[in-house]
């Protein structure tokens, strides 16, 4: 027997997470937040970020493609991610993943410091899932940093499975793990 379960539903009903699509006018509270947490993931060895990616440009691009989506808790930013219908570089095909098949990405997914361990990130990954289904997509995809220990956790808990380790050419001598979630 299977059973839909809808995580978004859940979050509305016991989070004060909101979400909606960024506009221009989050973009000084988008860089402030960027601002707070690449010196926190660089200080815990975490490459990923840096002070020159993501910036304005990335997050204007994906503003205008209809992708980035904010998050915010008691009328503030407190976090982001680029959700993408099947934005993949050639290097995913080294993941244990269809690479052929359409999916919804998670792209530059962050939460404030102040606002971790508050449901922030499940409920942008839970809009990633609804946006999958709205489209008709069957996979979910995300990927972080080797380093990245608080993702590593956090996607298999919501249901994603390890897919492999990459390596992508615009950020050299770091490895990412790739992670997907199926949907019935």
């Amino acid at each position: 027997m299977t059973f839909f379960f809808d995580l978004s539903s859940l979050l509305s009903l016991t989070s004060p997470v909101s979400l909606r699509l960024a506009t221009p006018t989050d973009l000084p509270n988008l860089l402030a937040l960027l601002a707070q947490v690449v010196p926190l993931m660089l200080a815990a060895g975490n490459r990923q970020w840096s002070a020159d990616y993501p910036n304005e440009a990335v997050f204007r691009a994906d503003m205008e493609a209809g992708h980035l989506w904010v998050a915010e808790l008691e009328g503030q930013l407190a976090g982001f991610a680029a959700l993408t219908h099947n934005h993949q570089d050639a290097e995913y095909a080294q993941a244990d993943w269809d690479f052929a098949e359409p999916a919804l990405v998670t792209h530059r997914l962050a939460v404030a410091p102040a606002a971790q361990g508050r449901g922030v990130a499940a409920a942008l990954l839970a809009q990633a899932e609804t946006l999958a289904r709205q489209q008709g997509l069957r996979a979910l995809r995300v990927d972080t940093n080797s380093e990245n220990a608080a993702t590593q956790q956090l996607f298999p808990k919501l249901g994603y499975r390890f897919a492999g380790e990459i390596t992508l050419a615009f950020r050299p001598g770091l490895r990412f793990f790739c992670y997907e979630k199926r949907l019935a």
